[in-house]
């Protein structure tokens, strides 16, 4: 699958426009011509707007709202923004029309609003789950429908990946992990979704990625035992390794921050490879238009069938990353409680 993956991106790759200096804009495509750097990255960014479709040209869109301090508190839609003195850069971010600086921003832009709706989605989603539970004895009668499913779900990543991952008082972390998996989980699957309110790429964002990796540092640090502490800062190693040149404890400092590290880099990485796989595999139809009907015919019906093999494959995808993500996390959680094999082997004799 990373194969596959890492062939196409490099396919997609030389189909991009190279500029010819740094500094240097990008030039845009000529008339008829498909941008594949604007089409690429313009779907998988963020943005003021959230784009619905195009008829005749014309661009229809649902406007955030935005809300800058510059001088004061000013809030406007974004098909306002040109009216109150804002425009876009070059890298698509607000700025001062007059000034050219950016202000403070806090506006609701298109990953913002689909963080809002999924959260909403997600509580909406627990609460009927917990509502089954509220009008019926668990002990007596089996949940079924979506009561059933969710505690399939929960059932799963409960016991086959927090109790084996964390161990003893995994319970104490079952919330977090538990809401870390179905978060990650709903948000793969509403990207996937091609038309509103889905198709945000917002567990391809860095800064949602990095939130949940440092979530997950948290815990791990603010809830480790002493010797997890200890095989950080004095391990067991010979001691030339430890003074005067402390070089292993500074390895295990690196590897406290290493960790969140690669779960924040493994989620963002893959589903924005996934999407970019997806553009790419639709934007043969487009690529090939000038290539006569026959040969755009063949492409399109290779695209299309291909484009449906990887929107089953992101599904698996999406799932895969979720419980990744949510073992991962286990797994460094457990390791902070772990305790020395000789008190092991006393509790275990008492």
């Amino acid at each position: 699958m990373h194969r596959i993956r890492t062939i196409l991106l490099l396919f997609l790759a030389l189909l991009l426009p190279v500029p010819a200096g740094a500094a240097e804009r990008h030039a845009p495509a000529e008339p008829g011509e498909l941008d594949m750097q604007h089409y690429l990255f313009g779907h998988v960014g963020d943005a003021y707007e959230w784009h619905i479709t195009t008829v005749n040209g014309h661009p229809v869109s649902i406007p955030l709202p935005c809300i800058v301090f510059d001088g004061g508190l000013h809030v406007f839609f974004s098909n306002r923004m040109e009216e109150n003195g804002y425009t876009l850069n070059d890298d698509g971010k607000l700025v001062n029309a007059a000034t050219g600086k950016r202000p403070v921003d806090i506006s609701i832009t298109k990953n913002v609003f689909s963080l809002i709706l999924s959260s909403i989605l997600l509580v909406v989603l627990v609460l009927l789950t917990a509502r089954w539970y509220r009008r019926h004895d668990a002990m007596k009668e089996a949940p079924r429908g979506f009561a059933g499913l969710m505690e399939m779900l929960i059932t799963m990543v409960t016991d086959d990946i927090i109790k084996e991952g964390v161990g003893k008082d995994y319970e104490k972390y079952a919330p977090y992990l538990l809401t870390a998996f179905f978060f990650i989980f709903l948000n793969n699957l509403l990207g996937i979704v091609p038309f509103f309110p889905g198709g945000a790429n917002l567990t391809g964002n860095i800064a949602v990625t990095l939130f949940l990796a440092v979530c997950t540092f948290l815990a791990v640090n603010l809830f480790g035992n002493k010797h997890y502490y200890k095989d950080i800062f004095w391990p067991e190693v010979p001691t030339w390794l430890k003074v005067p040149l402390p070089l292993m404890p500074l390895i295990e400092i690196i590897g406290m921050f290493t960790k969140p590290f690669s779960l924040m880099v493994r989620l963002f990485a893959n589903i924005l490879a996934g999407h970019i796989m997806l553009l790419g595999v639709v934007a043969v139809v487009f690529l090939t238009a000038k290539l006569g009907p026959v040969l755009n015919g063949s492409m399109t019906v290779i695209s299309v069938l291909f484009g449906v093999f990887m929107d089953i494959l992101e599904l698996l995808v999406a799932f895969i990353q979720a419980y990744v993500f949510t073992m991962l996390s286990s797994v460094f959680i457990g390791l902070s409680r772990m305790e020395p094999e000789h008190e092991t082997e006393i509790k275990t004799t008492k």
